[in-house]
């Protein structure tokens, strides 16, 4: 299921409507929903629990150890062995040898692996409970300390700074709320949050800016919200795979080769027994002959065997304090030569490393580093790891006064922080003679600012077709993974724009210089 599929038509409703026509549809009062309907809405619309068919419970570690299609197959024969050799022979011709080696061999492989998987278990369960999350509900006019488990689809709840956000819900209120929905998204982007309806359904996650999903971690501020959906039908409920769709190659080609034996079975059992019956005349005695040969092509140690080399492996790992849920999963593990795991769209150490400062036909520009440079230095919103690396610039080696002179120059004098409506930030600066705007967000955004570019101090018309000389230089570089952000300015006598940042200005003269 992708990212769109997976969001709920509730959230798409209320993220278009106002939070008082949502309390209204929703039923919900300034005083919070009471005990007994927070009962009946359960019911109705399902708790905050994980749902059963991700959560490997005793009956599905039970079931997963003794019934698969190989011990299944095992087990039949089991059966007709027993019919055949113990209760339609004479009794100086019973046989339970044949039974005793089949049925033991079901009950310790199931043994080991159920036991091995019970302690995985055990140790997951415990981890579980240490970040089990509680809330702030309002419950009968007063704000309760609850368990998120407990949450209702119309709970009124409350987050601050540092909070696990418990379900899918609709703000109604914030306060610099920023939310790291990198769980989600494998984005490390801060987005910031706002309590006001959206004019139009948006068609990507991140354009949600009044929806919190669950599983998702508050960065910055506070706010309030009205939940919306629970367990399963959250986003990122709807993102994990069940039980059943995580299944291994391993789990897959166990059952191909229980398959095998069964087409071989199907084939090989008919025919002996008619070749036997037909030469021998003795229907009986070929009838029992072809079972015995249908148990004889089954490999009664192979489940015992199996079992064995996996549970081995996952203790082994468990020494290492990995837990492994589904022994299944070592033989794939086993065979990996290299294990890369991409959390946060960052392969290293969830960290941005600045690698180019150029000018509009990609030349190396230190202007553009600075400008870029000052616009992160002085940004206020919420850390990002984009202004992080560029501020390293003033670590570069015999760099530290240079910047520190820069900053002493260009002074601030306003601000307006990024957005996603605009998608991209502004910093004002005085220098004492003159004002300097400066512009730093998406290269679509900046580009259709712009009226004129910059090659080497020199100023020309833009064109109509500047983003596509834009891209020109930089398609390679996104190809590459790499986040390309572009920059621009313009310059006023203090006069003309003042001491605040005037969006009237926006459009105008705009000079398209950098994209470090």
């Amino acid at each position: 299921m992708n990212q769109k599929e997976a969001v709920h038509e509730r959230l798409k409703e209320y993220a278009c409507v106002a939070p008082d026509q949502m309390m209204q549809k929703l039923q919900i009062n300034a005083e919070g929903i009471t005990q007994e309907e927070a009962i009946i809405r359960r019911q109705k619309y399902g708790n905050n629990a994980p749902s059963a068919k991700n959560k490997d419970t005793m009956f599905y570690c039970i079931r997963r150890a003794f019934v698969n299609p190989f011990s299944t197959i095992l087990f039949f024969l089991g059966l007709i062995s027993l019919v055949t050799d113990v209760f339609l022979s004479s009794d100086y011709q019973k046989n339970l040898t044949a039974v005793l080696i089949i049925f033991s061999m079901l009950i310790l492989s199931g043994i080991v692996r159920l036991t091995q998987e019970l302690h995985s278990k055990r140790v997951a369960d415990e981890l579980f409970q240490l970040v089990h999350t509680t809330v702030q509900v309002l419950r009968d006019g007063q704000w309760v300390e609850l368990s998120s488990s407990e949450l209702v689809v119309g709970d009124q709840i409350r987050l601050e700074a540092g909070d696990r956000v418990p379900a899918d819900l609709r703000l109604t209120g914030a306060t610099d709320l920023f939310v790291s929905q990198s769980v989600i998204t494998g984005e490390s982007a801060i987005l910031e949050k706002f309590p006001e309806a959206l004019p139009k359904e948006p068609q990507k996650l991140t354009d949600y800016s009044n929806i919190l999903f669950g599983g998702t971690t508050v960065a910055g501020g506070t706010g309030t919200g009205i939940v919306l959906t629970v367990g399963q039908e959250t986003v990122y409920g709807g993102l994990t795979p069940s039980v059943e769709a995580r299944k291994q190659g391993f789990d897959r080609g166990a059952n191909s080769i229980a398959w095998v034996l069964i087409r071989f079975m199907t084939v090989l059992v008919p025919v002996v027994f008619l070749a036997s019956g037909l030469t021998k005349g003795d229907w009986l005695e070929a009838f029992l002959f072809a079972l015995s040969v249908a148990v004889g092509i089954t490999p009664e140690l192979l489940p015992m065997v199996v079992n064995a080399c996996l549970a081995k492996g996952s203790h082994s790992m468990g020494k290492k304090q990995t837990i492994v849920k589904n022994i299944n999963a070592m033989q794939s593990f086993g065979s990996m030569d290299v294990l890369c795991v991409d959390k946060t769209g960052t392969l290293t150490q969830d960290t941005v490393l600045l690698e180019y400062y150029m000018d509009i036909l990609g030349n190396e520009s230190q202007k553009v580093l600075d400008y870029a440079y000052l616009a992160s230095h002085y940004s206020t919103g919420v850390g990002n790891h984009l202004d992080e690396a560029i501020c390293k610039a003033e670590k570069m080696q015999g760099k530290a006064d240079y910047y520190r002179q820069l900053t002493e120059k260009y002074q601030k004098t306003d601000e307006l922080p990024f957005d996603y409506n605009r998608r991209f930030s502004s910093v004002l600066l005085n220098t004492g003679e003159e004002n300097i705007w400066i512009i730093k967000g998406s290269i679509e955004e900046v580009a259709e600012q712009c009226s004129m570019i910059e090659y080497r101090g020199e100023k020309t018309a833009a064109g109509a077709d500047i983003l596509q000389n834009v891209h020109a230089v930089v398609d390679e570089m996104l190809e590459d993974g790499m986040k390309v952000i572009a920059v621009a300015y313009k310059t006023f006598m203090p006069r003309i724009l003042g001491t605040t940042i005037n969006e009237t200005y926006m459009g105008h003269d705009w000079v398209f210089s950098c994209l470090p």
